[in-house]
């Protein structure tokens, strides 16, 4: 036979005070009269009676939904190959699960669409959102800023002040390339991350750009491909890339997963790396370590950057001060055998 579940009448009943009192301390209502000593007697019964509270009528008392959406700026198939996301939930799902959160996950292919996400917004499903991935066309991040509801991004939107956690794209890309420069390349390649609409495929343009300017060498639109977070983008660029009448010696990829494709281009040509081409990838996904030749790449404190996002919303949600609500992350070049350096990690 199936107990009855336990209700905040009972526990009132055990405790000896009114539901309401109950209702406050379990919805943890701020500005509330009730001592210290009755507020644990409370949550002690609670505790002993397996009690959970019914996330509508917490809803209905507090206001929020304990939930925060984490929206994905990606297709559902580029997603579902991302081997850096993984690293990133864990982060975002070990702080929310700390400040009593839940995490909802939502993709969107096209942020122009009318509601892309901002419907999860007016249905009153989230308290607070994360958007990783943002990008310069995406009218309904500027809007939710604008309303004041709580965003953080992952990434970085130029112009705005929506508070971020990010690392230095930018500079993380220029050491990536310097470092193929001192290995004495010369003709340099480069394939974006994703289309140039996202801030950090941006980014990592720039710093490529930047990095081969201060070297005294020149920057050509040619010799840079466009990926779209998939392998085959990778793999489509390398080949245009290699097609060319002087091919480059070394390719700069701002995604390890492009930088796969990449690979596996070269391969097919029956070309090898680094002897051939040279390859600097972006991320240190696990897969990095393995591949063949291991992928030389920028390491992303990815755990971190949940982490500490997830962190930062619920601070937001919650009105608590923010000591930072700009993060920048550091990265760190992983020097691997795909790049031709003799330094072996």
């Amino acid at each position: 036979m199936i107990k009855p579940r336990p209700t905040q009448r009972r526990i009132a009943e055990e405790v000896g005070v009114s539901r309401t009192t109950v209702s406050l301390v379990l919805n943890n209502v701020p500005g509330t009269r009730i001592t210290s000593e009755t507020r644990e007697r409370i949550l002690e019964a609670a505790r002993r009676l397996n009690y959970y509270p019914d996330a509508a009528a917490r809803t209905l008392v507090s206001g929020r939904t304990q939930t925060i959406g984490f929206v994905l700026c990606q297709s559902p198939d580029s997603i579902f190959v991302d081997a850096f996301l993984p690293e990133v939930l864990r982060g975002v799902g070990d702080a929310v699960q700390e400040q009593g959160f839940r995490v909802l996950i939502h993709s969107v292919d096209d942020v122009t669409a009318p509601e892309a996400y901002i419907g999860l917004v007016r249905e009153k499903h989230i308290d607070g959102i994360i958007l990783s991935g943002p990008r310069s066309d995406d009218q309904q991040l500027l809007r939710l800023k604008a309303e004041k509801f709580p965003v953080v991004l992952l990434g970085q939107l130029p112009g705005s002040d929506i508070p971020f956690v990010d690392v230095d794209n930018v500079g993380a890309s220029k050491q990536a390339v310097k470092h193929l420069i001192q290995l004495g390349h010369r003709r340099i390649g480069m394939i974006t991350n994703a289309p140039l609409a996202y801030t950090a495929a941006r980014d990592r343009l720039t710093g490529y750009r930047q990095a081969l300017v201060e070297a005294g060498m020149d920057y050509s639109e040619d010799m840079v491909r466009y990926g779209d977070f998939r392998e085959e983008s990778g793999s489509e660029a390398m080949r245009q890339l290699l097609d060319l009448l002087q091919p480059p010696t070394a390719v700069f990829v701002a995604s390890d997963l492009v930088a796969f494709g990449a690979l596996l281009e070269v391969k097919r040509r029956g070309q090898t790396v680094p002897d051939d081409v040279a390859l600097v990838g972006f991320d240190d996904v696990r897969l990095a370590h393995y591949v063949n030749p291991p992928l030389t790449t920028v390491r992303l404190p990815a755990y971190e950057q949940g982490y500490r996002a997830a962190m930062l919303l619920t601070q937001l949600i919650g009105g608590k001060p923010v000591e930072q609500d700009e993060v920048l992350l550091q990265t760190e070049l992983v020097v691997r055998q795909s790049c031709g350096a003799s330094h072996r990690s």
